[in-house]
């Protein structure tokens, strides 16, 4: 791949690889990165993992087209790099190794030879001349070896900067750097902030159109950005507004304080709140995460009179990596004697600037009132500055709307993405509260059934006692397919876009479909709310209340059949059809009873 007139990427992807240094999850593969400056000399920087020898040679030949290279250039001798130093130089009998002193005790270590007769040491400020290109080396102790050393050209306005601003993955996957990036920094260079700070402030004095890692992508328009971060990851300072919540749960209590938590914590206006469960997620993950936010919560069991092994193995790989300027609250379950929270600060004994928060949620067994309590005095403490810098009412969050929730009448609104469409539906229920789940239960003949199954959204109007009989047959015996419900009406609209109803409700919930179950005649989609809105302390329309107070009489005088709960619909005949749907609210056989 070419890179620019002279400069070539001569690297290798791995898809076989499974775990990178024997301990990190690789799902989209690696890329073992080398590049070749063709030069009036011809200089090849770095080799690659043992296991694509051949292949990373047919790829310096081919770049060099028929000549043959001077110099290989030795930034680092971690084996994923330096495995193929010795084939390369039984290849290429002229070639000199040019690297770090500190380098050649650790090729002697690895294959027996240092090659003395064939290499050149460089220092900080040393310069190879290839013709045009000029290459300056740069010494980086630490990032995250001792002996690395990288290598700036200036006509090219290159960095060659070895692990550092490297990736997991492939080069042949698209995916965004950032996360891949994180997790492998805090993995792998973490513990050596300072250091990195140091190479960034060599950096900045270089003038860097492009960076050349030994592994993930070759980096251009993003380096400001980049730059940003790395400065951020090495002095520990967070990146993310938010809690992240790290837990283990050996029967469950833990896990539901730690949903509580995440409930109350993004009702009260936390931007971000991310969950992980140690015992069943990528560790690395857990460690990026926990160096991305501000604040972390711990929840975890006392275990053998310590803690859950997943926690402890958690918070040793934040303390060997430097782990600072944090808030931590905790979360301890123990059954006769909780010694979890206790234990956790003492690990952090060594760390710097960090800020345990009361109070310390203390469970014995399972949760109770107060431990729920609790929670929310901790969820308070976390959101403190959250609410303090907040524009917006606190209204959009009001899940006292859930209350507002009965076995009655509902207005759900949606739009197809030309009009908007409403229709009513008595089965709507909470089915959990950690966290909020809603169940809405829609006729499948129903045109808002099609739309929401498209769109994945929708609006839960709750209807009051106030709604009269109008509103039933505006949005319950017509078909948004065929008409707009909404024409001529001055709507509102909710976060998501869809409308709700601006009079006759006294709460509504915006919801997000996260999972579909198919009942044959209907379809239930179980949602997360997004928005919850109280309007007004109207009492809830129950299907008693509109039975008895809103829906007309129907006019049966000297008719046989059966009439609709609902909408009154008259259905004449000695028998219904086991199968019949009422053609105005579209409610089926069960809902009809015989005309007296």
């Amino acid at each position: 791949m070419k890179l620019s007139e002279k400069l070539f990427y001569v690297g290798v992807n791995d898809h076989k690889l499974d775990l990178f240094e024997g301990q990190y999850d690789v799902p989209n593969g690696m890329a073992y990165n080398s590049y070749a400056i063709v030069d009036e000399k011809i200089a090849v920087i770095d080799t690659v993992d043992v296991k694509f020898g051949h292949e990373w040679l047919d790829n310096v030949e081919a770049a060099l087209d028929g000549r043959k290279p001077d110099y290989l250039i030795v930034q680092h001798m971690e084996p994923d790099h330096s495995a193929n130093i010795v084939q390369f130089m039984n290849a290429y009998p002229k070639a000199v190794i040019v690297s770090g002193a500190k380098s050649f005790p650790m090729m002697k270590n690895f294959f027996g030879v240092d090659f003395a007769d064939r290499r050149i040491e460089v220092a900080e400020g040393s310069v190879l001349d290839l013709g045009a290109h000029k290459l300056t080396f740069i010494t980086a102790p630490m990032v995250h070896w001792p002996e690395v050393i990288m290598t700036y050209d200036a006509e090219a306005k290159t960095l060659f900067s070895a692990d550092a601003f490297g990736k997991f993955g492939a080069l042949d996957v698209e995916e965004d750097w950032a996360c891949e990036a994180r997790r492998y920094y805090f993995g792998i260079v973490g513990k050596y902030g300072v250091q990195v700070q140091a190479v960034l402030k060599k950096a900045s004095a270089l003038d860097i159109a492009r960076i050349c890692p030994l592994h993930g992508p070759v980096l251009t328009d993003t380096i400001p950005e980049v730059l940003r971060l790395y400065g951020l990851w090495s002095t520990y300072q967070p990146e993310t507004e938010g809690v992240f919540i790290a837990y283990t749960s050996v029967y469950g209590n833990t896990k539901k304080a730690v949903q509580l938590l995440a409930d109350k914590l993004s009702e009260k206006g936390c931007p971000k709140v991310a969950v992980a469960d140690l015992a069943r997620e990528d560790m690395a993950e857990a460690v990026e995460d926990a160096f991305r936010y501000g604040k972390i919560v711990l929840a975890t069991t006392t275990y053998n009179a310590d803690i859950f092994p997943f926690m402890r193995e958690f918070i040793q790989h934040l303390t060997e990596r430097g782990y600072r300027n944090r808030t931590i609250g905790l979360i301890e379950n123990g059954s006769w004697a909780p010694l979890a929270a206790k234990t956790m600060m003492k690990m952090f004994e060594g760390c710097q600037n960090l800020k345990f928060i009361e109070p310390v949620v203390k469970i014995r067994s399972a949760m109770n009132d107060e431990n729920k309590a609790q929670i929310e005095a901790l969820s308070d403490e976390l959101c403190r500055e959250y609410v303090a810098m907040s524009d917006k009412p606190a209204t959009k969050q009001d899940l006292a709307a859930l209350f507002k929730i009965g076995y009655g009448l509902y207005v759900v609104t949606s739009s197809d993405g030309k009009k908007d469409n409403g229709l009513i539906v008595n089965t709507v229920s909470q089915v959990t509260n950690t966290p909020n789940r809603i169940a809405v239960t829609i006729n499948k003949q129903n045109y808002s059934h099609h739309v929401i199954q498209q769109t994945g959204v929708m609006n839960v109007n709750c209807l009051s006692t106030e709604a009269p009989f109008s509103v039933f047959e505006c949005y319950g015996f017509r078909s948004g397919r065929n008409v707009d419900k909404f024409e001529g009406q001055q709507v509102h609209r909710s976060d998501n876009g869809l409308v709700f109803l601006s009079q006759y409700i006294n709460a509504f919930m915006s919801l997000k479909v996260e999972q579909y179950v198919d009942l044959d005649t209907h379809g239930m989609f179980i949602c997360t709310v997004t928005e919850a809105r109280v309007i007004s302390d109207a009492e809830t329309m129950t299907y008693t209340y509109y039975q008895n107070n809103v829906k007309p009489n129907p006019e049966t005088a000297g008719k046989k059949g059966f009439v609709c709960k609902v909408c009154g619909y008259v259905y004449e005949g000695d028998e219904l059809p086991e199968d019949f749907v009422c053609p105005l609210c579209k409610h089926g056989a069960a809902d009809f009873e015989p005309l007296k």
